[in-house]
């Protein structure tokens, strides 16, 4: 009896290929079972294509002033850009304004001279800042005496007696002196009638042109007299 040799499986190159499908088939079956439900770990640091930002060499532009434009503060030294007149400068009040002149002073500053009223109460100031020929009081009439040439009287409206703000009034000195070879000689308060707050500042020389705005933080009015030197 003759025997035969074991068979051999052949394989062909259509089996082997379908063989290796299900292999990858099953692989990939088993890599999604037992997962989780957290993003994976990054393994590289992200890149973009993106160019970074950079800062620009040109200088930033200046902000342009005007009429309208004030120092932000009192003690400012910049030169004054402003384009003043000799006219009359008016403000209105806020509603219900009822302040009382606390402070008084006199600066003199790189081409102008400052005067300052501080005030206390409630609400914000308005006023009429012009030059007169002489300096007379509200009250009576009477010419007061102020020096200086010439004389810009300064009216704060929505002012009130010390009675009816709670605050002390400025006292003394009065006249302030303004500096030796100042455009601004003295300022002077007369004090509170019909609502409105008087002072004079006496000017040297012409009248010169002058502005007038508001600070907060303490309330203030400023007078600004130009100094062309």
């Amino acid at each position: 009896m003759t025997t035969r040799p074991a068979s051999r499986t052949r394989f062909t190159p259509t089996v082997a290929a379908a063989a290796a499908a299900m292999l990858a088939l099953t692989l990939a079956a088993c890599s999604t079972d037992g997962g989780t439900d957290e993003d994976p770990t990054p393994t590289g640091t992200a890149t973009s294509d993106a160019p970074s930002p950079t800062e620009s060499s040109e200088p930033p532009a200046e902000t342009p002033t005007d009429d309208s434009t004030a120092p932000a503060d009192e003690s400012s030294d910049a030169p004054v850009p402003f384009p003043a007149n000799t006219e009359p400068d008016l403000a209105d009040p806020s509603d219900g304004a009822l302040l009382t002149v606390t402070d008084i002073r006199v600066g003199q500053h790189d081409g102008y001279d400052r005067a300052v009223l501080e005030l206390g109460g409630t609400g914000t100031p308005g006023w009429r800042v012009e030059y007169v020929d002489r300096p007379v009081g509200d009250g009576k009439g009477d010419v007061v005496d102020v020096d200086g040439d010439a004389y810009l009287q300064v009216m704060i409206s929505g002012s009130g007696y010390p009675m009816d703000t709670g605050v002390e009034e400025y006292s003394e000195p009065n006249p302030v002196e303004g500096g030796d070879d100042g455009v601004i000689e003295e300022v002077r308060l007369l004090g509170v009638f019909e609502g409105y707050t008087q002072a004079f500042v006496g000017v040297d020389g012409e009248q010169r042109p002058f502005r007038v705005f508001a600070l907060e933080n303490p309330t203030r009015v400023v007078v600004d007299v130009r100094d062309d030197g």
